[in-house]
């Protein structure tokens, strides 16, 4: 395949670029400097020059207490950004996939959001996400939305790297110990992302690594236990304790209900993504049947 990304500079457009290349497909990858997709003009003449199979959004603005702040931004990329891809999609006839939240949820509800909940976004960022996403759709039919979360990987900052590197400069942390959500490897949600584009089934898909979820606590301790590192220096905090400018849903766990009934298997567990993440020399530090997360 022919393949666009935008958003290449980040942690899941890193894994991307690697995993399409090794697939043998024609690439070509654009970070913030060399594509800014909130405009229309750079979008189409990039999109039109290269002419792809398939353009996959991983540029987001993802700073949820930022975006609180600014919501101009926020909408400039997150909304607008989407749906300039989308139309410049649908003019050469590309399929177009693009990466969401499991914020665009309220967070009120104890089990799994999955397609058939609505949507009820409580800050900036996911409402600016989810207006991408239906700008998308609208914009172009060949669209195909994937939401994820607690994303975690090499190659750009997040939760899992910022805990273990925070543990072992001797900082201590307050963890969150009762808000849940899925947390996903940017690697495994690359893999998925490109099955996805081949698939070519437009649609809202929930791309998470499978197993009950976790608390930021829990994934924390999982995540400093596989890395070897002490845990007294965490600090489980409740969710309402922590005053932060943006709102978040206190359960943004995802399900995805149509991935089996398409063809696409089972993602990996939330286990093999971080035994993964930190490398094989850890997997005997799991084998005792104490991994919480």
């Amino acid at each position: 395949m022919k393949i666009l990304i935008a958003g290449a500079g980040g942690m899941v457009g890193r894994a991307l670029t690697e995993h399409c290349a090794q697939k043998g497909d024609q690439v070509f990858s654009y970070d913030h400097s060399s594509l800014d997709i909130s405009s229309a003009v750079r979008v189409e003449e990039l999109v039109a020059a290269a002419e792809p199979d398939v353009v996959i959004n991983c540029a987001a603005w993802t700073d949820v207490d930022g975006c609180e702040s600014d919501e101009v931004r926020a909408f400039a990329v997150n909304a607008n950004g989407p749906e300039n891809l989308a139309r410049a999609c649908r003019k050469v006839g590309s399929v177009f996939v693009t990466i969401s939240t499991d914020y665009v949820f309220d967070g009120t509800k104890d089990d799994f959001y999955t397609q058939r909940d609505n949507p009820n976004p409580i800050s900036v960022y996911a409402h600016s996400k989810l207006a991408g996403e239906r700008k998308a759709q609208q914009e172009h039919a060949r669209t195909i939305v994937v939401r994820s979360g607690y994303i975690f990987g090499a190659g750009g900052t997040n939760f899992l790297s910022t805990v273990v590197d925070r543990i072992r400069r001797g900082e201590r942390l307050k963890v969150i110990g009762d808000a849940w959500g899925t947390p996903t490897s940017g690697k495994h949600l690359a893999v998925r992302l490109r099955e996805l584009a081949e698939l070519d089934l437009p649609g809202i898909y929930h791309v998470v690594n499978s197993g009950e979820g976790a608390t930021f606590e829990s994934f924390s301790r999982a995540a400093l236990q596989l890395a070897g590192c002490e845990q007294d220096l965490l600090e489980s905090v409740s969710f309402d304790s922590l005053n932060r400018p943006a709102p978040r849903p206190r359960n943004s766990k995802l399900k995805c209900l149509v991935s089996g009934l398409v063809g696409l298997g089972p993602m990996p567990s939330l286990r093999d993504g971080m035994v993964e993440y930190f490398g094989s020399k850890v997997a005997k530090h799991t084998e005792t049947g104490q991994f919480s997360a």
